[in-house]
C-alpha cells in the first residue's frame, strides 16, 4: 500500500504510536533542514564575505589575463629596459622617493598659485 504525503496510509484508521512519533521526526528534521536554510540566507555578513572573496577572485584572473595581454603585446627590449629600471628602483628606492616627493611638492604648489588666480 502507498502512503499519503503526510506519511499515513489511506483507508487507515488511527495512526500507531510508531507511526506517529516516525512523522514527528521526520516533521522535525524537515523544520531543521528549513531553519538553517532560512539561517543561511539571513546571514547577510558571510553572504557579503563570499561574495567579496567571489569578486576578489574574479578581479585577480581579469588582472592576471590583462597583465599577460600587456606583455604579449610588449617588445622584447622594452620589456628589457622595465625589467631593468626595476631592478635598479629595488636596489635603490631613495631617489625615486625623493623624486616622487618632489614632483608633488612641485604640483601641490602649481595647483595652489593656480587656484589664487
Amino acid at each position: 500500500m502507498t502512503q499519503e504525503p503526510d506519511g499515513t496510509r489511506p483507508g487507515a484508521g488511527a495512526a500507531t504510536p510508531d507511526e506517529l512519533r516516525a512523522q514527528v521526526e521526520r516533521t522535525r528534521d524537515e523544520l531543521g533542514q528549513t531553519i538553517e536554510a532560512l539561517a543561511g540566507k539571513a546571514d547577510v555578513k558571510a553572504q557579503a564575505k563570499e561574495k567579496t572573496a567571489q569578486v576578489s577572485d574574479l578581479i585577480q584572473e581579469k588582472a592576471a589575463h590583462t597583465a599577460q595581454l600587456v606583455k604579449d603585446a610588449t617588445p622584447e627590449p622594452v620589456l628589457d629596459t622595465a625589467g631593468r629600471a626595476a631592478t635598479a628602483v629595488r636596489a635603490h628606492p631613495k631617489p625615486l622617493l625623493v623624486a616622487g616627493c618632489a614632483a608633488l611638492v612641485v604640483f601641490l604648489l602649481v595647483r595652489r598659485g593656480c587656484g589664487h588666480r
